[in-house]
């Protein structure tokens, strides 16, 4: 960060006089909600790797990891500090310590400002220099701080010293199971000073390294040495290009790798690697899966918008739930400089004509909008200059509506400048590279037929709440006698009645979104903001009733300012849809909602203007922006796929959870990455699945939020729910040999923690895109093994489209009654490189998987270019992209009209309470033998027409040849469309007409 730039030059001095302190510890109050201050000693470790107190009930939870400290702010800054009475502390005393994905705050009050000043300066120079390592850096410093943390944590009285019994203890912790004659042997030979019987830290140090030797490695240098313990520049060199497939590898680079990690003075003066430096090369970025060029953006930046994945936010400001969470504007910093570039602001009307943002008909907090207006000026180009969207959506009065334009244009000042931008006469969208430091608003835009003139004019609203029933809304109106009890009666009533409607749930993992989880973590979530609150347990304490609803009672004002008018769309009074997708509910005579804009607000939106789904017109222009629900987006990608890739050819979708999801889950984005759509929009705030897919899928190309699409979905079309979507392309075989793990964790959920058994662990990898490509297999399981177990197991798997398609690496620890989660790593199939590579797996320091991987082109028996050319000319050039853009509003209606046959074909199996539990004991293979390949169990049945893979003599996993396939019955498409396509018809799809396809969902 660009305010920690000066904190690297301070004098040693200095530093040490800050460490100093902060080592001795300090005593503290430590501000809570709803509760007194508490006082406690806070100190920084040894290592000055952690922010630990005492006394404390949490013991080894009272910490915070330096790594995990966003920002440190002076003064009463927080949330916290604001609900104090002003004039109980000293400004100069107090800093709050930001930390932790969902921006925690650690608030607190030195004795006096010295005491503050040191803190806040030692603070910020260890973020200093934790923000300027490179990779190896950081590798290097986190495995030595585990190694001290390690050895620390298995002294358990204190001495500085380990004998035999505390290393007994220390490998059953780290998962080894060794004979103890071995243990003992190993112990004797790294005890070599006079105090016999005891390790020092030093000599433990000698005796992990021998523990951690790794044979597959050793073997490995065996190979390419001619037998030797060494690597010459030459036998280096030769490794390098044959095995790690590397380019111009020269001699300086290979005695560069020799310098930077051999261990031995000795082999350094005679340019060999020995075994302990090639296993340091071998465990360094440089041998990581993920390739290294792809840290920085590599792709073309300047092709239009459209024709980019973009990372986008979904209620960026919020820090938990959609209900009862608090909103911040830090949020914004932090997704922001995670890569995230496009952001979602939701404003109100606030008190003092001040707008305010948070979730609407909820109990999330409020926070100004021009706070978050300065915190996205302050921190929307720290990381990358390529554009942020700002998406706005817009519920304020006119007169609010001016301030929040009057506050963008003050704010973020040339920044919205668009006049300089050049996008040719092609009507094409500019490029990422084109709009480096803008910021693009994204909102409704007043219609053209009003002319220049009008001040104001009437546009369509549409509210992302509008899934849900009006009366599940909450909009409380008060008088004086409201007490606390009535308020949550009331919030209870309303919760309940809206899950009753709720039956989405997320695919990955059914149990996470059911009613029952809802209601529990809502009512977690109540209980505790109300706890929050004891001021407000009685009828006479009305401020508090107030304050809380503030938004709900002014919901009658808000309407009649807003001239909110409703008129009612006849095509959709008349629609009505029977079998509508599980989660939507029924909206027979829907009304038409609009609402005033004011020209200052209208003219900021340039080239990303919110359009309505009965509002587009297909007229050749660009810069609409649809936003869809992921429930009506669910119908538009099964029933249309292709007509929905070509609408997003020239303008962009945004995509954002139900409104039902109000525990901020998220959905699968992969399908609709997989259809082009480009603004995914997930909740930043969920750790979880979802969220590593995105992770990785933006990470590469320099994790600068912007990711080149397939040239596939930027030309031509095809249907991503074939069975050979691309047959005129090559596809890749990956074969994925996993060979080792090290030092991998008991289960972070385990029963009795590293007290437990030791684990017994399995890999499984899941390629996951296409429907077609989405697979999985996995690997024997290894008995009482997690420190160095042995695999070396190849499966191999075939990808039709690697552009899209991401790689997952899981650890699982197989018992009798399931599996339990170790932990993951999922890349890009495009980042994967070739050769003996490491997978470090995510969150976890040592944890690792040791693979070696090949990638090979594969091609089909026959080419439709020579069986048919003219399909192949414009499956590629688009020939009859203009007529299947034609009907487009109807593609985008609420209820698309099927016939009988499509409409039974399309159909979700769903599973009982019983095929849970059988998927769960039949999760892992068992012990002694290999698993067969399995479907993807989270995802809708497979079809005949995707053959089952098997395996061969040797036991690597293959998979038959498949052939064309036509459109699945499976994906109805409509008959105007299928009449606009002229595309001839080859023999070959023909004959296979009508039979079913896979339909895979992650």
């Amino acid at each position: 960060m660009a305010d920690l730039e000066v904190y690297k030059n301070l004098s040693p001095e200095k530093v040490e006089r800050c460490m100093s302190v902060m080592q001795s510890g300090t005593q503290m109050i430590k501000l809570k909600r709803g509760t007194k201050g508490l006082v406690r000693l806070f100190y920084l470790d040894e290592h000055r790797t952690r922010l630990r107190w005492r006394p404390s009930r949490k013991s080894e939870k009272a910490k915070i990891l330096i790594d995990s400290i966003y920002k440190v702010t002076e003064g009463r800054q927080s949330e916290i500090f604001h609900r104090q009475a002003e004039g109980n502390f000293d400004p100069s005393c107090c800093f709050t310590i930001y930390h932790g994905n969902h921006m925690e705050s650690l608030d607190l009050i030195t004795s006096n400002p010295e005491e503050a000043r040191t803190w806040i300066t030692g603070l910020k120079y260890l973020m200093a220099g934790i923000s300027d390592e490179d990779s190896l850096a950081k590798r290097q410093r986190t495995h030595d701080q585990w190694v001290k943390q390690t050895f620390e944590e298995a002294d358990k009285n204190g001495d500085g010293l380990l004998n035999i019994e505390e290393i007994h203890q220390l490998m059953h912790k780290l998962n080894v199971n060794l004979p103890r004659r071995k243990v003992r042997q190993m112990f004797q030979e790294a005890d070599t000073d006079e105090n016999q019987g005891t390790l020092t830290f030093e000599e433990f140090c000698v005796f992990y390294k021998m523990m951690s030797l790794r044979r597959d490695l050793y073997l490995l240098l065996l190979s390419y040495s001619d037998k030797k313990d060494h690597l010459t520049v030459e036998e280096l060199a030769q490794f390098l290009k044959v095995e790690q497939k590397m380019t111009n590898v020269t001699t300086d680079y290979c005695i560069d790798i020799i310098r930077k990690f051999e261990v031995s003075e000795e082999n350094k003066v005679k340019n060999v690697l020995g075994i302990e430096g090639f296993t340091n090369f071998m465990r360094s970025p440089a041998c990581d899966i993920f390739n290294p060029l792809h840290h920085e953006v590599y792709q073309d930046m300047d092709q239009p918008l459209c024709n980019y994945y973009i990372a986008s936010s979904h209620n960026t400001y919020l820090t938990g739930d959609q209900l009862l969470s608090q909103s911040k504007v830090d949020m914004y910093a932090r997704v922001l400089q995670e890569g995230c570039r496009c952001v979602e602001v939701d404003c109100w009307d606030g008190p003092d004509g001040e707008p305010v943002v948070h979730h609407g008909y909820t109990l999330t907090s409020k926070i100004l909008f021009r706070d978050v207006v300065e915190t996205i000026n302050k921190h929307a180009f720290v990381k990358n200059e390529f554009p942020v969207i700002l998406s706005i959506e817009n519920h304020c009065s006119i007169q609010q509506q001016r301030k929040i334009a009057q506050y963008l244009k003050g704010i973020f000042q040339d920044k919205l400048d668009l006049s300089s931008i050049d996008t040719g006469e092609t009507k094409q969208l500019p490029s990422p590279q084109s709009l480096k430091g803008k910021i693009l608003v994204k909102g409704k835009k007043l219609p053209y037929h009003l002319g220049d003139d009008a001040e104001e004019g009437e546009v369509s609203d549409e509210d992302s709440a509008d899934e849900i029933e009006d009366e599940c809304k909450f909009k409380l109106h008060y008088n004086n006698g409201t007490t606390e009890h009535q308020v949550e009666s009331f919030i209870r009533k309303k919760l309940e009645s809206l899950l009753k409607e709720s039956q989405i749930r997320d695919k990955e993992d059914p149990d996470s979104f059911t009613v029952r989880a809802l209601l529990k973590a809502t009512h977690e979530g109540l209980n505790a903001h109300l706890k929050q609150h004891p001021d407000a347990k009685e009828s006479g304490k009305k401020a508090h009733g107030r304050s809380l609803m503030t938004n709900f009672g002014k919901h009658k004002k808000t309407t009649k300012s807003r001239s909110k008018s409703y008129s009612t769309d006849d095509e959709e009074d008349a629609q009505q849809n029977p079998g509508k997708e599980t989660g939507q509910l029924y909206r027979l005579g829907r009304r038409r909602k609009t609402m005033k804009l004011c020209r200052e607000l209208s003219d900021l939106v340039v080239y990303t203007n919110s359009v309505a789904a009965q509002d587009i017109v297909d007229d050749g222009t660009t810069g609409n922006v649809l936003s869809f629900s992921e429930t009506r987006a669910h119908q538009v990608v099964q029933q249309k796929s292709e007509q929905f890739m070509i609408y997003n050819q020239k303008q962009l979708t945004r995509i954002y959870p139900s409104a039902y999801r109000i525990d901020s889950s998220n959905f699968n984005p992969l399908p609709y990455w997989n259809a082009g759509c480009q603004l995914v929009a997930l909740n930043y705030q969920s750790e979880g699945r979802m969220m590593q897919l995105n992770r990785a899928k933006f990470k590469t190309n320099g994790n600068c939020g912007y990711v080149l699409k397939p040239q596939q979905m930027c030309k031509g079309t095809f249907n991503p729910f074939s069975g050979d979507p691309l047959p005129a392309n090559p596809k890749k075989q990956l074969i994925l040999k996993v060979i080792s793990g090290q030092q991998l964790p008991k289960p972070p959920d385990s029963m009795f923690g590293d007290r437990g058994e030791i684990i017994d662990p399995f890999v499984e990898v899941e390629i996951i895109g296409l429907p077609v490509d989405c697979s999985k297999d996995q690997t024997r399981v290894v008995d009482d093994n997690g420190f160095n177990p042995v695999w070396e197991e190849t499966l191999t798997f075939t990808v039709h489209m690697p552009e899209i398609a991401l790689v997952r690496f899981l650890v699982w620890d197989h018992d009798p009654i399931g599996r339990d989660f170790v932990g993951q790593r999922t890349v890009t199939f495009s980042s994967l490189v070739p050769g003996y590579r490491h997978v470090y797996l995510e969150g976890l320091t040592e944890a690792s998987i040791f693979v070696h991987i090949t990638i090979n082109e594969i091609y089909g028996k026959w080419s439709p270019l020579i069986l048919n050319p003219s399909y192949t000319i414009l499956h590629f050039l688009g020939a009859t992209k203009n007529r299947q853009l034609q009907g487009l509003k109807g593609l985008f209606n609420k209820n698309p009209r099927h016939n009988s046959s499509e409409n039974t074909c399309h159909y979700i199996r769903k599973r009982s309470i019983g095929d849970k539990i059988l998927r769960r004991t039949a999760s892992a293979p068992a012990k002694g033998r290999k698993k067969s390949k399995m479907g993807f169990q989270e995802m809708v049945e497979m079809k005949d027409s995707v053959s089952e893979a098997a395996r061969d003599q040797d036991g690597v996993l293959r998979r038959t040849t498949r052939s064309l396939q036509a459109r699945p019955v499976s994906m109805p498409v409509d008959r105007s469309l299928l009449g606009a396509l002229s595309l001839p018809v080859s023999e070959t799809t023909k004959d296979t007409e009508g039979k079913e396809n896979s339909q895979v969902q992650i």
